[in-house]
């Protein structure tokens, strides 16, 4: 690790992370202008994406679009054997846009210490999508010459000027349950010779959040959680056909690999007391983020620097997803959770900043926050 907080509160030769006023200006008008665009999902994103590119690219950077949308990459400082890069990893934009300028205009210097990799994640994660950014990416080698991964994500649980950081576990593990269900449907005035399938589909619903909360550790946190149910047409017929769609998240990373088995089981045995042909889909979808201690510490450090200790918080598990874990199956890192509660008005209940708060915008409080790290390291 690179000087301690003593030695860079006491050292001329490390710049400070704060942003010039010009550069916050720029990057709050950024976030805004996308902010408020009635844009949604993918289009939002990849409108965003581009327009950092741009902004990049008039900077003199040479970022480029990794496969299949996975994401936005750019290098800043040449490639030193001697000295690996450090990434730095957001799907907030203008977090990212500001650390990116700030670090080129310390490389144009000549004093930034190691080179850095910005990774940017143009939308954020999905159940149907978590898997597909990280591990495109990771394929594309994304992380190639890269010693140690930063990122932060929003959190509307945190006032905004804090940063929440946790050491090990931060967000859960995520599986996605598709059901699929047939059997003979009838006239609901003959239930007996059909397959009921809204009662089963009502059984299955019920019963596995239940038979998962008994057969697995609870320390493991386990979460079944319904998102769609579709089943039937008419009030007076049964269906041939129904569906249950979900998500199961955990707390335990060996209960996110260990459930599987469980869920066919329980799965199977109510399919067979209503005599419905089940089909299966269970898709293992990210791990748990896990954050590394010492790239936690090394973003306390800078928080401290850059805020004081009083902007640091010690923050929980969430059963949130995040595919930035995938990440760290291959390198060390850590993710930060970035106050986005603003002091005054009703709370936010999403987990990026909307309009600005004054000083303490987050897109510029997360820009000094990677800005800072870099230069500790």
């Amino acid at each position: 690790m690179g000087p301690t907080l003593s030695e860079v509160n006491d050292s001329p030769a490390v710049p400070s992370s704060a942003l010039p006023a010009g550069l916050r200006a720029e990057l709050i008008a950024f976030h805004r202008d996308f902010g408020l665009r009635p844009m949604t999902g993918r289009g939002l994103g990849r409108a965003a994406a581009e327009a950092y590119t741009a902004r990049l690219e008039q900077d003199g950077l040479r970022p480029w679009a990794l496969p299949g949308g996975a994401g936005t990459v750019c290098d800043i400082g040449a490639t030193d054997p001697t000295r690996p890069r450090l990434a730095l990893h957001s799907d907030i934009d203008a977090v990212l846009l500001g650390a990116g300028l700030a670090l080129a205009a310390l490389e144009r210097e000549g004093r930034l210490p190691r080179p850095v990799r910005l990774i940017l994640r143009p939308a954020d994660a999905t159940v149907q999508a978590a898997s597909g950014g990280a591990l495109g990416a990771i394929e594309a080698q994304v992380l190639e010459g890269v010693d140690r991964i930063l990122a932060v994500h929003g959190d509307p649980s945190i006032d905004a000027g804090g940063l929440g950081l946790r050491q090990g576990p931060i967000t859960a593990a995520v599986g996605r349950l598709v059901l699929k269900l047939d059997g003979a449907g009838g006239h609901s005035a003959r239930p007996h010779l059909t397959t009921d399938l809204v009662m089963a589909t009502a059984k299955m619903a019920t019963e596995l959040p239940a038979v998962l909360a008994r057969r697995m550790d609870p320390r493991s946190g386990v979460r079944v959680v319904w998102d769609r149910i579709e089943a039937g047409h008419a009030c007076n017929v049964i269906p041939q056909h129904a569906e249950l769609e979900g998500t199961v998240r955990f707390l335990d990373l060996a209960a996110w690999r260990d459930a599987p088995d469980l869920v066919h089981e329980v799965i199977d045995q109510v399919a067979g007391m209503y005599r419905a042909k089940c089909e299966i889909q269970y898709q293992r979808v990210v791990p748990p983020v896990v954050n590394e201690v010492g790239s936690t510490e090394l973003l306390r450090e800078a928080m401290t620097l850059s805020r004081g200790a009083h902007a640091v918080e010690d923050t929980g598990q969430s059963l949130g997803a995040e595919d930035f874990a995938w990440y760290l199956e291959h390198v060390p890192g850590a993710l930060a959770r970035l106050g986005v509660r603003p002091a005054l008005g009703p709370p936010r209940h999403g987990a990026h900043p909307g309009e600005p708060v004054g000083s303490e915008d987050p897109v510029v409080i997360g820009a000094e926050l990677f800005t800072g790290a870099a230069l500790l390291v």
